[in-house]
């Protein structure tokens, strides 16, 4: 599946684009696909949620990032480079072990089965996310 959404679109799911039926994604696993001509990384959680995040690890420049592992850190949801083992963050692209470095994240639709991925999402304020760093660290500690 491939290509833009055609037919009628909700106006919510403009410059969506299908990637592939939600039953292709196995459960804590992710797939790479071309959106819009950037390689983007989809994953599918244990809960059945799904994200998209920039399929290229910052650390290591490799288009790997699809065949991280998918689990939590904390209840954080997170995907694991498989060349250097950084977790990112799959709500926000914000690599966990490096505050630095982040990853594009894109906006996700399953509609009637199949997964859609939008435009790439603008990134939250450092502060925001420094701040909630601190607060995971802290639920994990106490």
């Amino acid at each position: 599946m491939s290509g833009p959404v055609t037919g009628p679109v909700s106006p919510d799911l403009v410059g969506f684009e299908p990637v592939c039926e939600l039953t292709a994604i196995a459960p804590e696993t992710g797939v790479a696909a071309l959106v819009h001509g950037v390689g983007v990384a989809v994953f599918r959680t244990h809960a059945d949620e799904v994200f998209a995040l920039g399929n290229v690890d910052p650390f290591s420049g490799a288009s790997v990032l699809s065949r991280g592992i998918v689990g939590t850190r904390g209840e954080v949801p997170v995907v694991s480079s498989p060349m250097y083992k950084q977790a990112f963050d799959l709500r926000t692209g914000r690599c966990l072990d490096d505050v630095s470095a982040a990853v594009d994240s894109y906006d996700v639709a399953v509609v009637a089965g199949s997964v859609l991925v939008g435009p790439v999402r603008v990134p939250a304020p450092l502060d925001d996310l420094v701040d909630d760093l601190v607060d995971d660290l802290a639920r994990e500690a106490g």
